[in-house]
């Protein structure tokens, strides 16, 4: 048994929708509205994306500032058991007893001043100009032989942590 092809018999003059009269297909007006449909969407996709890498910044900023800020905190309480410990070391001893406390005191001051500057706190340089920046005035004074605005004497120690002051240092400073 022999088979017969079947072809598709299309009319020759058979219109083609939207040739002869100049407009656009259905088909075309879909695919149109479907590609302006996926550019919005794309470019919806796209802000969102960059508003949450924004977001993200922004919160790695605020937690960023917010432990720095404890931080520093923290390093000026541990700065000002560092002045006690001074203190206590500028106390003269004369007796054994006081001698071996005086040296316990002295090497928990080294401890502490070791475990701030592993944290990355670092003092100021001392003596120099007065620089209102990192120093702060406590008193003026007549000085013979020194410059106006040279430091005397320095009070209490000035700190710096992460490129910031933590804390400024405190002098006399002649005039």
């Amino acid at each position: 048994m022999k088979h017969k092809k079947h072809e598709a018999q299309v009319p020759e003059e058979a219109p083609v929708e939207g040739s002869e009269t100049g407009g656009t297909p259905s088909g075309q007006n879909d695919v149109d509205a479907l590609v302006r449909e996926r550019d919005e969407y794309l470019a919806s996709w796209k802000r969102a994306a960059a508003d949450y890498q924004n977001l993200r910044r922004r919160l790695q900023s605020d937690v960023d500032a917010a432990v720095a800020s404890r931080k520093a905190a923290l390093l000026g309480d541990l700065l000002l058991v560092l002045d006690y410990l001074d203190m206590a070391l500028a106390t003269p001893v004369q007796s054994p007893e006081g001698k071996n406390l005086h040296a316990g005191v002295e090497a928990t001051r080294g401890a502490m001043l070791g475990a701030l500057e592993r944290a990355g706190v670092k003092p100021l340089p001392e003596g120099g100009r007065f620089d209102p920046s990192v120093h702060a005035c406590v008193a003026t004074e007549d000085a013979g032989g020194k410059e106006p605005g040279e430091i005397l004497a320095t009070l209490r120690r000035g700190y710096t942590f992460e490129g910031k002051v933590l804390r400024d240092e405190s002098h006399r400073v002649g005039r």
